[in-house]
């Protein structure tokens, strides 16, 4: 649930994606139309495409490079780095020798001083990037002649080589503009396998294969990405062939079995559903209550019939297959003891069979983003189970700037998930000093044992000790849930059969723009 990607989630309507639909993804740059072109349907854009306020932050840019990137097994590679990182004994420096001859797209060299330009504007506290809590192990960042760089942290910090995924940007443009404003923000340069040729915001986004990108000019020549935030519309346009690939829901994505034309890729990811429970909401505040919601919701049905099997049931953020997953921390479904927890708090069912207590009604919004048929569904099957406990949950579409003010005090269908280091998700999601920072700890959830335990887990690099750190974090949201956790879910794709090259990574929580079959894009090859 990084802050700022989710910011950039702002849905349309169906009449105004419909619109969209019919003016510019009828047949968007030719879908289907060459064997060097792709068009792709994805539900959220970003709000900015520099990598300064946040924009590629996990990898998977198109437009950019990292001094390292992940491969199809989630494994780290080099990227603008020659070679995996040199770290000290200590673990408080990494050094990394950068490759050479790489050029941005506009021409200009790539060096050492742009990723000291890169780390320290992220870190500037003018800069606007939500997720910069992510560095706060940089104490330093300094260039050592143009191709080496050496990172100093203020203490170990093991998932320091995963955060330099995160795309470079070019000093010599960046640098001379408003890091928040600038035009930059939308027009970005980059060393990446793809530049972008046009951005219609809520439409789509076109690339070109960038002939100077140092791994080899992309097969994939033009590259559309589509943005149809209602799940149905972009079934439709696929159906019709305006697309030549989609993320759906799993129950859309069953009508394509049959088309010999197409294939379906499934993707395990770390992405959960969970529902924010807002700490000043009077009744979604209460402990009892919350605890009560952690037992009456029914995850492995939601899991059957919403999912249609493609996902797991979620307790927590870290999904029950980690190594990470804290074992007997899972919740089983038991509405009689959800009732006895309410009864034992005071929480007495009125005449209509909703509980009150001190006057306050068991009663508040939830609110879900409009054309996302997955987090409907969730929230509307949530709100079916809280009513068997006596809990009336009142279920709201809207966009995300409808929904945003209101998070104070309603609850949200929310989404969230970053694979990897459990402190990538966790810490953004549950530190108190977070809450209310944009789309970070949605709840304002405050639990002093658990901020101290997402601390301890961040600053060491032994791993026994990390575990003890988020084994303590996860059995706190046991005894004391911010959120409810509903489900993990597994992301499903329809692609037209036409490439060789296609293939899934472990996914976050964010998908289309970076994750997808389209991943790896740059790899693809037409079929022969």
């Amino acid at each position: 649930m990084t802050a700022r990607s989710i910011r950039g989630m702002a849905a349309a309507t169906l009449a105004g994606t419909l619109a969209f639909t019919a003016a510019a993804c009828s047949n968007p740059a030719g879908a289907g139309g060459g064997a060097d072109s792709a068009v792709v349907g994805i539900a959220y854009e970003p709000e900015s495409l520099s990598p300064l306020l946040g924009y590629g932050k996990d990898g998977n840019s198109k437009i950019f490079d990292g001094l390292l990137a992940f491969d199809g097994d989630m494994r780290l590679r080099p990227a603008l780095a020659v070679a995996l990182p040199e770290i000290g004994q200590d673990g408080l420096t990494y050094t990394y020798r950068l490759r050479k001859g790489v050029t941005f797209s506009d021409g200009k060299p790539f060096s050492a001083k742009d990723v000291v330009f890169t780390y320290r504007t992220i870190l500037d506290a003018k800069t606007n990037n939500a997720s910069k809590t992510e560095l706060d192990a940089i104490k330093d960042v300094r260039a050592v002649g143009d191709d080496t760089v050496v990172f100093t942290l203020k203490y170990p910090y093991a998932a320091f080589a995963e955060r330099t995924v995160l795309g470079i940007a070019p000093e010599h443009i960046a640098g001379r503009q408003d890091v928040n404003t600038g035009p930059f923000t939308t027009r970005p340069i980059g060393t990446g396998p793809y530049v972008l040729t046009a951005w219609s915001k809520g439409e789509k986004l076109g690339f070109k294969a960038n002939p100077t990108y140092w791994g080899g000019e992309p097969a994939v020549r033009k590259f559309t990405m589509a943005v149809i935030k209602d799940d149905d519309v972009r079934a439709t346009r696929l159906r019709a062939g305006d697309l030549d690939g989609a993320v759906l829901p799993p129950d859309l994505a069953k009508g394509f079995t049959s088309d010999t034309s197409k294939k379906t890729y499934k993707a395990t990811t770390y992405d959960y559903r969970t529902v924010t429970l807002p700490t000043h909401n009077r009744a979604a505040g209460d402990t009892a209550v919350r605890r009560a919601l952690d037992l009456a919701v029914d995850r492995q049905t939601m899991v059957d019939k919403i999912l249609e099997g493609a996902g797991k049931p979620a307790y927590g953020p870290v999904p029950t297959g980690s190594e990470w997953f804290t074992a007997g921390t899972e919740r089983r479904h038991d509405l009689a003891a959800a009732k006895r927890i309410l009864d034992e708090a005071g929480w007495k069912p009125g005449p209509d069979g909703i509980r009150v207590r001190d006057g306050v009604r068991a009663a508040f919004p939830l609110w879900y983003v409009s054309g996302d048929k997955l987090r409907q569904d969730h929230a509307l099957a949530y709100a079916s189970d809280a009513k068997k406990a006596g809990i009336d949950i009142r279920t709201q579409a809207g966009t995300w700037e409808v929904i945003e003010p209101r998070m104070k005090d309603d609850a949200v269908l929310a989404g969230g998930g970053s694979p990897g280091d459990p402190d990538f998700d966790q810490y953004l999601l549950l530190k108190s000093s977070l809450g209310g920072d944009g789309f970070n700890n949605m709840a304002r959830y405050d639990n002093p044992v658990v901020d101290k335990a997402l601390e301890d887990g961040r600053r060491t690099n032994d791993k026994a000790a990390r575990k003890a750190a988020y084994d303590t974090v996860q059995r706190e949201l046991v005894k004391d849930p911010g959120y409810t956790f509903l489900t993990h879910i597994d992301h499903v794709y329809v692609v037209a059969d036409r490439w060789d090259g296609p293939s899934t990574q472990i996914e976050p929580h964010d998908h289309g723009l970076a994750s997808g079959p389209w991943w790896n894009v740059e790899d693809w090859t037409p079929k022969k």
